[in-house]
């Protein structure tokens, strides 16, 4: 994939830095490109948007203060629900090539734009992470159950884009939606038994599976298959589980990961190895996936910090806060900062792999952020009560 930053005199350490094909290839040379690019996109954003320019001025923030890797922490820092409430653009609108949104019931959606850099490069990152798993099969067909929106005329909803997306690593045979789409104003509607139904068929047809989307909907599902003494299926052992979106709205009834994947390994025989989750979101565009160990890795085109809640300043290792994303590559929006709503934990290399990890222990106020995830909760509660079955 050929991609060129939308100046490259201004931009060129952003262009070196997202054209390393080794996304976990960590090295002090590395961090020095990484800080090299960051400086290149805060002048590009404070340049082209006039609310980053302030905010810069406001907090007193320039260059001069990132002198190693271990200042990012000094870069302004835009809460990710900003963007709920705001819409701000470094491009003019001819410029935009994809526009995206959240989803929630409260009227609050983060309105992202692309241009053809932000979401390219983004999708080139996900296409190497996937390479250094083997996961990209050109020659393979698969068959997909997507654990997500079935695609309406129209659609922005960033979880649909992701998951119809990632059907290009591997050629499609038959493809079933978990959220059927009822018509114009109707909404969605949980099929699980057109899923169970898929899940049959594509144990006859002995090729690899693909399963992504939201793991409550797939936990429902195997639910439901052991609840009424189904025998086990054996789908294929090459076919592969690669989750995202969390347990938003249905806390409650969340299980540990864990138990998530001895479920799937006994209803569906996908060896663990094979069982993946991914993280990332609407406003920050890069992929955290998880290695074999189940650890989220973090790729050479960003960096995260740990926050304290109340104060907001970054936390040591090992200590849970605020997950704030630090990223260059972003030309569309000024969000190289954002400052997440979910609690987590940040850990360093360990001697079994070099690329540093964070895991993710909660999500603080929910109540007034609801997501996709959130929204698709209330199908599962739909489900869970008769309506919609």
């Amino acid at each position: 994939m050929n991609l060129t930053v939308p100046e490259i005199i201004k931009l060129s350490e952003v262009q070196k830095l997202c054209e390393i094909d080794h996304p976990y290839n960590y090295s002090a040379g590395n961090d020095e490109l990484f800080l090299s690019a960051m400086k290149q996109s805060i002048e590009w954003h404070r340049e082209k948007s006039g609310f980053y320019n302030s905010l810069c001025e406001t907090e007193g923030f320039t260059n001069s203060k990132l002198k190693t890797i271990g200042d990012l922490d000094k870069i302004p820092h835009i809460f990710a629900n900003f963007f709920k409430r705001n819409v701000v653009k470094s491009i003019s609108d001819d410029d935009i090539t994809l526009h995206l949104t959240s989803s929630g019931t409260t009227g609050q959606k983060s309105q992202m734009f692309f241009d053809e850099w932000t979401i390219s490069s983004a999708q080139r990152m996900v296409a190497w992470i996937f390479d250094h798993y083997k996961w990209i099969t050109p020659n393979q067909k698969t068959n997909y159950l997507l654990y997500s929106y079935e695609p309406e005329e129209g659609a922005k909803l960033g979880t649909a884009y992701t998951d119809n997306f990632l059907c290009e690593f591997a050629p499609i045979n038959d493809v079933h939606y978990a959220l059927k789409y009822m018509g114009k104003g109707k909404g969605h509607k949980f099929d699980i038994f057109g899923c169970i139904e898929s899940f049959k068929k594509f144990e006859t047809e002995k090729l690899p599976v693909r399963i992504f989307g939201f793991p409550a909907f797939l936990y429902f599902t195997l639910k439901h298959m052991k609840d009424i003494g189904m025998t086990p299926l054996k789908l294929d052992k090459e076919s592969l589980i690669f989750l995202g979106g969390g347990w938003k709205g249905n806390q409650e009834k969340a299980i540990e990961k864990v138990e998530l994947y001895q479920l799937v390994e006994e209803m569906l025989g996908i060896p663990n190895k094979r069982l993946r989750d991914g993280f990332g979101s609407v406003e920050h565009c890069i992929p955290y996936v998880e290695c074999e160990e189940h650890k989220f890795r973090i790729p050479i085109y960003s960096r995260i910090l740990i926050r304290d809640v109340k104060t907001l300043e970054p936390l040591p290792e090992g200590e849970i806060g605020y997950l704030n994303f630090i990223s260059p590559y972003i030309t569309s929006v000024p969000a190289m900062s954002v400052l997440m709503g979910d609690l987590a934990i940040y850990h360093s290399g360990d001697s079994n792999n070099a690329s540093p990890w964070f895991e993710i222990v909660g999500r603080a106020g929910i109540s007034k952020n609801k997501s996709c995830a959130i929204k698709a909760s209330q199908l599962l509660n739909e489900f869970n009560t008769g309506v919609g079955t």
